[in-house]
């Protein structure tokens, strides 16, 4: 019998999250987002956000929250369960979690992270999570894109073809 991939041990159930954080190294690295078709951009970005701490800790929007976003019908491509593997198997990404609400505020509460970090199209003050983060004496960043990739402009591409 095959044994389960070793990244498997990295998903984390929310009602876990706390204990599961309290075991990671400091500085706490969060982010989070839908991460439905991981490209160059992703990879990019979730490097950087780890290199800002010494963990990461990537929520994830499910299913029905990423929905919600208005990102289209067919959105997400890929299910809940394969964008948290794929996340799980970079050698940056400490733990993932999900999220079903709107925001990620209860994840970022319950992680209580000393780096809170978004991509380039969110201003800091526009960061779910930034003034608690900051009232407990963290930073928050917005991280420049430096590939101009997205999941929306691939998948137009994809059907143009």
């Amino acid at each position: 019998m095959i044994a389960a991939p070793a990244f498997e041990a990295k998903l984390c159930a929310p009602a876990d999250l706390p204990v599961r954080v309290a075991a990671l190294r400091r500085p706490l690295v969060f982010t989070n987002g839908c991460f439905d078709i991981l490209h160059r951009g992703h990879a990019t970005y979730l490097a950087q956000a780890r290199a800002l701490g010494a963990s990461l800790v990537v929520a994830v929007n499910t299913d029905a929250s990423v929905k919600r976003q208005g990102k289209g019908d067919d959105r997400p491509i890929n299910c809940l369960e394969d964008r948290m593997a794929v996340l799980a198997a970079l050698e940056c990404v400490s733990l993932v979690t999900w999220f079903d609400e709107d925001t990620p505020i209860a994840r970022i509460l319950d992680a209580r992270p000393n780096v809170l970090v978004k991509g380039g199209d969110w201003p800091v003050d526009r960061i779910v999570g930034a003034p608690e983060v900051i009232g407990w004496g963290g930073t928050v960043h917005s991280i420049p894109f430096i590939h101009q990739r997205s999941t929306t402009a691939l998948l137009e591409k994809i059907r143009r073809l």
